[in-house]
């Protein structure tokens, strides 16, 4: 190999690897899942169901098994109009209920005051209650000390 050939390979050799090394660490972080703690009774089955929801949406999910959930929605400061079958919890927000992944994905980026997000009871079409393909209105509420207000609609027709 000719010295004028090594040094060319060289010289493209090094450019290459601080071309790699800076797309390497110039590059965005992957994004870390959220864990997830989902507070449940035993015998639910739509608890598990939302639990995959969240699961199939990026979301890291710890069970939590509980006879009586009334002392972690407490604890959380969940509202007992809002409440609803199992209760989550993910960077200081409570989410109760069957609450879809795309709204607590907003609520993780929008980071607003507030407790935490609730659909009240177990609306047929929400994530964990599908019925084929029914699916009935409701609203996401977004709720802490300032009060209460609709974060999002979904079904109906209308889902934002």
């Amino acid at each position: 190999m000719s010295k004028v050939f090594a040094s060319a390979f060289a010289s493209l050799a090094l450019a290459g690897a601080v071309f790699t090394g800076w797309a390497l660490f110039s590059a965005p972080a992957p994004a870390h899942a959220q864990t997830m703690n989902v507070h449940k009774t035993p015998w639910c089955g739509c608890c598990a169901k939302w639990a995959e929801h969240l699961e199939e949406n990026g979301f890291d999910v710890v069970i939590h098994e509980h006879e009586d959930l009334s002392p972690v929605r407490s604890e959380l400061g969940v509202p007992g109009e809002l409440q609803s079958c199992h209760t989550g919890e993910v960077n200081g927000y409570a989410v109760e209920g069957h609450v879809p992944a795309a709204d607590i994905r907003r609520l993780l980026a929008e980071m607003p005051s507030a407790r935490g997000l609730s659909v009240p009871g177990m609306p047929a079409g929400s994530p964990g209650m599908e019925m084929g393909d029914r699916v009935d209105a409701y609203n996401v509420i977004l709720f802490g000390e300032g009060g209460q207000e609709v974060w999002a609609s979904h079904g109906g027709g209308h889902d934002h």
